[in-house]
């Protein structure tokens, strides 16, 4: 029995990356117009980490149900650790991805296995950290020097979330506005979104 494949509902998002202000763009731009991209986001900048201010810009851009646009892996990133931590934050927001020279496409069966393997990885790596962590905090205890975190809260965030969904704020703007970091942002939003957000601060 054939899997019926879920069509994209928004909008298409191409991210195009070369090093230096030298090379040019007009490879990838080419390789990706025929996917019809809606937004473009082009940057002269080395991929050896995610500080990029096209590569944040694009990522505050993206809403469920985008798909984003590469031609190919190397330009999200240089190093597998920064690509499956991208690979996961894309799946976790509902985002697909599409690499022309890979011919992955997550919409697809095989690309959704594929991005499956990616998030598998991430998550061990992810896995091993944590535990890290735990021994870290464990043993801080122990020492009696772990205090932990305040839980952070804010009033109505479903209103500021729905605002966030109609394009209103990026998420830079609307943790500025919120006065939080992008990571508690982040978390609160994937709270919200699971329904794990207490009523008091919905």
């Amino acid at each position: 029995m054939d899997i019926e494949e879920k069509k994209p509902t928004g909008q298409n998002v191409a991210y195009l990356r070369v090093s230096t202000v030298e090379q040019h763009l007009d490879r990838q731009r080419a390789a990706l117009e025929k996917y019809q991209i809606d937004k473009w986001f082009e940057e002269k900048l080395s991929g050896k980490n995610t500080d990029r201010p096209e590569f944040q810009k694009m990522m505050q851009y993206l809403r469920e149900g985008d798909t984003l646009y590469v031609a190919d892996f190397s330009r999200l990133a240089r190093s597998s650790k920064d690509l499956f931590a991208i690979a996961d934050e894309l799946e976790v927001r509902g985002i697909n991805l599409v690499s022309d020279k890979e011919k992955l496409d997550t919409n697809t069966a095989y690309g959704k296995f594929m991005f499956t393997m990616i998030g598998a990885m991430a998550e061990f790596e992810r896995s091993i950290m944590l535990e890290r962590q735990r021994d870290g905090i464990e043993q801080a205890k122990m020492k009696g020097v772990y205090r932990g975190r305040r839980p952070v809260t804010v009033d109505n965030f479903g209103g500021w979330y729905e605002r966030y969904r109609r394009r209103e704020f990026n998420k830079g703007e609307l943790a500025k506005q919120l006065n939080i970091s992008r990571p508690t942002l982040d978390k609160l939003i994937r709270q919200y979104e699971g329904g794990e957000l207490p009523v008091g601060r919905r």
